[in-house]
C-alpha cells in the first residue's frame, strides 16, 4: 500500500481510493496528485486492468447422473473503484464462489454429451450471472473458459467405445454408399450399352435392307433395259433368226451345267441328239413368238 507523501504520482491504469479522517474522499486520477499528510489516508489501490482468476475445480453432477471435475479461468475488470471497494469485502474470492455454483447449476441441466458439445453455452451462461451479480460490486466479468473437464474412468471408457463403434458405423455407411453408388453406375452404363448396341443394331437393318431394296431396284431397271433391248434389237431386220441362234445356244449351254449342281437329273428323251434340241428350242421360240403375235 503506497504511503502519502504530499506529492504523490498515480500510475496509469491505476486508482487510489483515498479516505479523509476515516470517511471516502476521493479517488486518485493517474498523475500528479496532492494530499494533506495526516488527514489524508490511501485506503485502497485498484487496479483498471483486465485481470485473470482461476477458478479451482469443482464437482458437477449431469442430468444423466456422471460426475465431473472442472476448472476454469474468469477474466475480470474493474469500472468503478468506489464500489470495487466500498460494495465487497473479497471482490476476487466473491465472484470465484459465485462462478463456481453458476456452473454446477449450468451442468447440471444438461446431459453428459450436452456440455462437451455445449461448453460455449456454458461460459455465456456464466458470464451473464457474474455480471449480473457483480454489477453493485463496481466489477464486470469479460469471459469465463473452461479448461479441464475430467470424468471417472469407466465413463471414458465407456465414451471411447462408443466414439469407436460410431467411427465404424459411419465407415460402413460411406461403404455401403459407395458401393450402391458402383452399382448404379455400372448399371447405367450397361443400359446406355444396350441402348447403343440396339440403336447400332437398328441402323445396320435399315441399311441392309435400303441395300437389299436398291439392289432390287437397280437389277429391275437393268432387267428392264435389256428387255427393251431385246426388244429393239428383234423388231429389226432379221432379229428373229438371230433370237432362234441365241435361244438354241442358251438351251444348249443349259444342259451342259445340269450335272454340276446337283447328282439327279432329269433328262429329256431326245436330249442325245442335238438337232432335235435345237429343233426343240426354236418350237418354244416359235410357240412364244405366235402367242405375242
Amino acid at each position: 500500500m503506497p504511503i502519502n507523501t504530499i506529492i504523490n504520482f498515480v500510475p496509469q491504469q491505476e486508482a487510489w481510493v483515498i479516505e479523509r479522517m476515516g470517511r471516502f474522499h476521493k479517488i486518485l486520477e493517474p498523475g500528479l496528485n496532492w494530499l494533506i499528510p495526516c488527514i489524508d489516508e490511501i485506503k485502497y489501490v485498484k487496479s483498471l486492468k483486465e485481470k485473470p482468476v482461476d477458478i479451482q475445480p469443482q464437482g458437477a453432477v449431469t442430468l444423466d447422473n456422471v460426475q465431473l471435475q472442472l476448472d476454469g479461468v474468469l477474466y475480470l475488470q474493474i469500472f468503478d473503484p468506489y464500489k470495487a471497494s466500498y460494495g465487497v469485502y473479497d471482490a476476487e474470492f466473491a465472484i470465484s464462489q459465485l462462478a463456481q455454483t453458476t456452473m454446477r447449476c449450468e451442468v447440471g441441466k444438461m446431459l453428459l454429451d450436452e456440455v462437451f458439445r455445449e461448453r460455449e453455452r456454458v461460459n455465456v451462461a456464466i458470464v451473464l450471472a457474474i455480471n449480473e451479480a457483480a454489477k453493485p460490486w463496481g466489477i464486470q466479468c469479460l469471459r469465463y473458459e473452461i479448461k479441464n473437464m475430467t470424468m471417472p474412468s469407466k465413463i471414458q471408457e465407456a465414451m471411447q467405445m462408443q466414439v469407436e463403434a460410431e467411427r465404424k458405423k459411419r465407415a460402413m455407411i460411406l461403404q455401403s454408399e459407395g458401393q450402391r453408388e458402383a452399382a448404379i453406375n455400372t448399371a447405367q452404363g450397361q443400359k446406355q450399352s444396350r441402348i447403343l448396341n440396339s440403336e447400332a443394331n437398328e441402323a445396320e437393318q435399315i441399311n441392309l435392307a435400303r441395300g437389299a431394296a436398291k439392289a432390287v431396284e437397280l437389277d429391275a431397271e437393268s432387267r428392264a433395259k435389256a428387255i427393251n433391248l431385246i426388244t429393239a434389237a428383234i423388231s429389226e431386220n432379221n432379229g428373229e433368226k438371230a433370237a432362234t441362234l441365241v435361244l438354241g445356244e442358251r438351251y444348249i449351254e443349259a444342259f451342259g451345267h445340269l450335272a454340276q449342281k446337283s447328282t439327279t437329273m432329269i433328262v429329256p428323251a431326245s436330249a442325245s441328239e442335238p438337232a432335235s434340241v435345237l429343233a426343240q428350242a426354236l418350237s418354244i421360240y416359235g410357240t412364244i413368238s405366235s402367242k405375242k403375235s
